[in-house]
């Protein structure tokens, strides 16, 4: 990682956006963080500028304001809280893909994306079709570079706990011995460590364009870089 880093964040009230911003604000090589957010965040500090836009735009940018290189997405819902299929698209798809192409007018070139294991455009599953087509359409707006974390179920504290994840993540603890090969990408992983292996990623000197890391990857970088 260089010094004076420059990053722009949506979804730091999620899981994993939470876990990420707070991770940044204490990277010492990160001057700068623009926090793209619907309501104030319960964090201050000298290098967080928080944008509050009800749709997560970006409508006064000022001249002089130093242009964030690198941005993170952690935005996304489930069928249940968006409340039809339609609703979870509008978040899932369409507002990642509206926020990614507001960075990149920004001057952001290289991003990292939440997106799911098993994502893909032709899935039977609506949730992994909204995040497979997610994923084709920011590869095509030709950033410098882009990383899609597909993790599996997500371990951490939540502001409201989802009652499925809960059922989801003990089934899978008890399954876990079992889940070997293939299966692996399944354990749940804690918030926190995709966080960091999203930055690990995206800081890195890869020349790849575009990459895709599972839960099974972003373990390896964590024993890579810890």
């Amino acid at each position: 990682m260089t010094d004076n880093l420059i990053v722009i964040t949506a979804g730091s009230t999620g899981l994993v956006g939470n876990e990420l911003l707070k991770q940044m604000l204490d990277a010492g090589p990160i001057e700068r963080i623009y926090a793209l957010s619907r309501k104030e965040l319960p964090f201050f500090h000298s290098k967080l500028t928080t944008i509050k836009h009800p749709e997560l735009r970006v409508l006064d940018w000022q001249s002089d304001e130093p242009q964030p290189k690198y941005g993170f997405i952690c935005l996304g819902t489930t069928l249940k809280e968006a409340g039809s299929k339609q609703a979870l698209e509008k978040i899932d798809h369409e507002l990642v893909c509206q926020v990614a192409q507001e960075m990149k007018l920004l001057g952001v070139t290289h991003l990292a994306v939440v997106s799911s294991v098993g994502a893909s455009s032709r899935s039977f599953s609506h949730y992994l079709r909204c995040k497979g087509r997610m994923e084709l359409a920011i590869e095509r707006m030709q950033f410098e570079r882009v990383v899609f974390a597909r993790p599996g179920p997500l371990k951490g504290l939540r502001e409201n706990p989802r009652k499925d994840e809960v059922v989801t993540q003990t089934m899978l603890k008890i399954m876990q011995p079992l889940m070997i090969g293939p299966l692996a990408k399944l354990i749940p992983i804690d918030a926190a460590d995709v966080a960091q292996a999203m930055q690990y990623q995206l800081f890195s000197h890869s020349n790849k364009k575009i990459e895709l890391i599972d839960s099974v990857d972003m373990k390896k970088l964590l024993k890579k870089y810890r």
